[in-house]
Parts: structure tokens; C-alpha cells; sequence
């Protein structure tokens, strides 16, 4: 019994050197703040932020092993945002969101495996104006009207 104490003792504690949890930071060459976040036996996990030269936030989201996880946010250099959306280890999939120089969203779409495939919402001064739809990057239908988009799509594709 003492034995197995010492040996879970020791798996415990060679687990734990081997498996080093730090918070990096990387700087340009000129001495900004290029990227920070936390990596994990040499991988990036958890929350991680870009930035540009400028100091402002490039993006941000989440890793695991050294794959982009979860909810990311792509800013312009100007700090507007640019685009938002969901990774599936590092592929983009879901709704992506996109937004114009002026902030207003442009177009949501859902991506597969970084794809156009499902539907894309199209807008204009913030009201939907066209929804197209697509089958691995490729246009298939397009709607101008709401009307005509309810009657041949279920609304709960948009999800």
C-alpha cells in the first residue's frame, strides 16, 4: 500500500513538471506587443490576444493545442471589427458575422469546414436586403424578398 502511495505520489508530480502552464508574451522587433496568451507543453491553449504594431487588438479568441477553439473576434487596424465567428479546431464553422468599415454588419453566414454552406444573410444600412443560399462555396438560390424566402425555406435552418 505504501508503495502504490509513493508511485501515484510520483506519476502525480512527473505529470505536473512535464506539463508547464505559462502566460507568453511576444514583442515586435520594435517593441510592441505582438501576442500574449497562455500555452501548455509548448502549445497554445486558452484565451490568446493579437495585436498590430498600432497597440490595437488584432484578435482574440480561444486554443487548444495550438488550434483556434470557440468564439473568435478579427479587428482592423483602426479597431473596428472586421468579422466574428465560431472555430471548430481551426476551422471556421457556423455563423460568421461581417461587418463594414463603419461597424454595421455587412453579411452573416454559415461556414463549414471554411465554406459558404447553409445561408448567407445580406444587408444594407442595417436591414437584410437579399439571403442566398450555398453548397460548398457554391451560390445555389438567392432571395430578394421575405416573403418568397419563407415560403421555400424553413426559418429554423437559420439557426
Amino acid at each position: 500500500m505504501k508503495n502504490r502511495i509513493i508511485f501515484i505520489f510520483l506519476l502525480i508530480l512527473s505529470t505536473s513538471i512535464f506539463s508547464q502552464r505559462k502566460y507568453i508574451k511576444e514583442y515586435y522587433d520594435s517593441g510592441e506587443l505582438k501576442q500574449e496568451g497562455w500555452t501548455q507543453n509548448k502549445s497554445k491553449t486558452d484565451y490568446w490576444t493579437y495585436y498590430y504594431k498600432n497597440k490595437t487588438v488584432q484578435k482574440k479568441g480561444h486554443f487548444k493545442n495550438n488550434y483556434p477553439i470557440e468564439y473568435w473576434y478579427f479587428y482592423r487596424k483602426n479597431g473596428t471589427l472586421e468579422k466574428e465567428g465560431h472555430f471548430v479546431r481551426g476551422i471556421e464553422n457556423n455563423w460568421w458575422v461581417y461587418y463594414n468599415n463603419e461597424g454595421s454588419i455587412k453579411h452573416k453566414c454559415q461556414l463549414v469546414n471554411n465554406q459558404k454552406d447553409g445561408y448567407c444573410l445580406l444587408y444594407e444600412k442595417n436591414k437584410l436586403t437579399k439571403a442566398i443560399r450555398f453548397s460548398k462555396d457554391k451560390q445555389i438560390k438567392e432571395w430578394t424578398d421575405f416573403s418568397s424566402f419563407r415560403k421555400e425555406n424553413n426559418l429554423n435552418d437559420l439557426k
